[in-house]
């Protein structure tokens, strides 16, 4: 790329001292910070984007050097050691099959594309391989912002996308170690081998030392927070130093000691204090990221093979995990939805790419293509995101057809339920409303369309019904004719205003009540045909006035 600064100013800027181009950097961030703010984006684009304005091809004031990528290995590892620190063995088994399921699918289907696509446009073996599990994992901490943003990850859809995405982490580090032993060189198999048998003596150590060692000293550390996040640190990187002498890599390292903590009681604070470290020290490895690319340098078949890359992880990726899905028992808008919220390839596929560039299975232009496929999906899916559920409304009736909802009712053999309670949702508020309605010695039915919640709530004895609050045709599927009550917990307006529209029109004459989070709905509701609207968060407000001063609150 032919600079576009004068040769001057290229000069002032090239003498910078790292200190300066640190100062430099920060406020650049900072500034461009705003802008991705106004336009909706993940920071990660942003970042990238300063660093190839501020390195070589642009500005000169920001090189490649040991030290910038020093910082950029530190964050990368605490990334890891984070990233392990949320795999509590407990969560791990909760996985559902649904989400392993559709993360096995997504990522052989998507790899397998990425695969053939390089081979097509002229890459070796190896660097296609790399281009594969680069556009089959999603970026967690993109999609984890996107559905926090919109507090959706307590929704179904929002469960299945995490899930995944920890099925994807757990496979992306198993890559990390395969690569390293074909970095190796020498007899693959034979390498391999050795890796595995390191690895199982490594995992081995820190098993005993996170059962008889680490629970006593991190109880000692935690009288100080700042000892604390002290002591994560440095146990992160030096597990990270430890490995990589082994030969199985930092980042592998860093990973297996945030396992090792993540079973703690401490896990939670060492995890918050550190995001801010981590995101801090983050910024250089994309900054440098940014600074090594030369976009100049991508011809044209680079170029074309980056923008179809884009529109298979934008629009083939998100059907490869609706699909699955489906056909395993979700109904189709929480598949779609899920799908569409892991439309763009992950920091994961950058740093992984960025391990092969060191090993030199890929090329400086392959990473820079793949660099390109990341911002382009990364900007690309935080807008599809917002949209998803229109997306998901428009597409849903081609997938309709394939549910299986296998998940009808669940109960003793035998039994026919007539209830006189009705709940739709079967979240924690909704489980609370069904525990109470039995306690008073109501017959109660649950209505939900996770299949998950439906088993673990038919495993406590409740009568459940797989069904959509949102599917018009739901009144018709349940036994209306003793229910004095329905009750939908969603807290979603555009679903409880469809189910209640739907009770009234099919003759339901019994009471509805619906719970809401935003007064302005209330009315819509109420106009609509409900005849209670619950206030979760006031009504726990005036129970625990109640509680502490005999008299209940007083709604303002």
């Amino acid at each position: 790329m032919r600079p576009i600064i004068p040769d001057s100013v290229r000069a002032v800027l090239g003498a910078l001292t790292f200190f300066h181009e640190i100062a430099f950097l920060l406020l650049a961030a900072a500034i461009a910070g705003i802008l991705a703010l106004r336009l909706r984006q993940p920071l990660v684009t942003i970042f990238i984007a300063v660093g190839l304005v501020a390195g070589p091809s642009v500005l000169g004031a920001v090189h490649p050097t040991e030290e910038l990528q020093l910082l950029a290995e530190i964050g990368i590892a605490l990334l890891l050691f984070v990233v392990g620190l949320k795999l509590d063995v407990r969560l791990v088994r909760a996985i559902g099959p649904g989400a392993v399921g559709a993360a096995l699918v997504q990522m052989g289907l998507t790899g397998a594309a990425g695969y053939a696509l390089g081979l097509a446009f002229g890459l070796d073996g190896l660097a296609a391989v790399y281009l594969g599990i680069a556009l089959a994992i999603s970026s967690t901490v993109v999609v984890v912002k996107l559905l926090s943003d919109r507090d959706e990850v307590d929704q179904l859809h929002g469960r299945l996308a995490v899930g995944i995405l920890i099925v994807q982490d757990i496979a992306v580090i198993a890559a990390i170690i395969a690569m390293n032993a074909v970095g190796r060189g020498g007899d693959l198999v034979r390498e391999l081998a050795v890796v595995a048998v390191e690895g199982v003596a490594l995992v081995a150590v820190l098993a005993a030392a996170a059962r008889w060692v680490l629970p006593p000293l991190l109880h000692r550390f935690a009288d100080s927070q700042e000892l604390l996040v002290l002591f994560a640190i440095a146990w992160a990187l030096a597990l990270a130093a430890v490995a990589d002498l082994l030969g199985l890599s930092k980042e592998v390292g860093a990973f297996l000691a945030g396992v090792t903590l993540a079973s703690s009681a401490y896990r939670e604070a060492i995890g918050g204090r550190l995001a801010s470290v981590r995101d801090f020290l983050l910024l250089f490895f994309f900054v440098n990221l940014g600074a090594a690319l030369d976009v100049g340098a991508l011809d044209l078949r680079l170029v074309s093979l980056a923008a179809i890359c884009s529109v298979v992880v934008v629009l083939v990726k998100p059907a490869v995990t609706s699909l699955p899905l489906v056909l395993l028992g979700y109904r189709a808008r929480p598949s779609l939805r899920t799908g569409i919220a892991l439309a763009q390839v992950s920091e994961f596929s950058l740093i992984l790419t960025a391990i092969g560039l060191g090993f030199g299975h890929v090329e400086q232009d392959l990473a820079t293509g793949i660099t390109v496929i990341a911002i382009a999906t990364i900007t690309a899916s935080t807008y599809l995101a917002r949209a998803g559920d229109a997306v998901a409304r428009r597409l849903e009736p081609r997938l309709a057809p394939l549910q299986r909802t296998r998940v009808r009712e669940h109960g003793a053999a035998g039994d026919d339920p007539d209830p006189e309670v009705i709940v739709v949702g079967l979240g924690r508020y909704g489980s609370g409303v069904v525990d109470g309605a039995r306690t008073a010695g109501h017959e109660v039915l649950g209505v939900d369309h996770d299949p998950r919640r439906l088993a673990a709530c038919a495993d406590r004895g409740l009568h459940v019904v797989y069904g959509d609050a949102e599917d018009p045709d739901l009144p018709r599927r349940l036994p209306l004719r003793a229910a004095r009550w329905v009750v939908s917990t969603l807290r979603r307006p555009e679903a409880d205003l469809a189910l209640v529209r739907a009770l009234r029109r099919s003759g339901f004459e019994g009471r509805i009540a619906v719970a809401s989070h935003a007064p302005e709905d209330m009315e819509v509701l109420a106009d609509a045909g409900a005849d209670l609207v619950l206030s979760p968060f006031v009504d726990a407000a005036a129970a625990a006035t109640a509680a502490m001063f005999g008299e209940p609150a007083t709604a303002q």
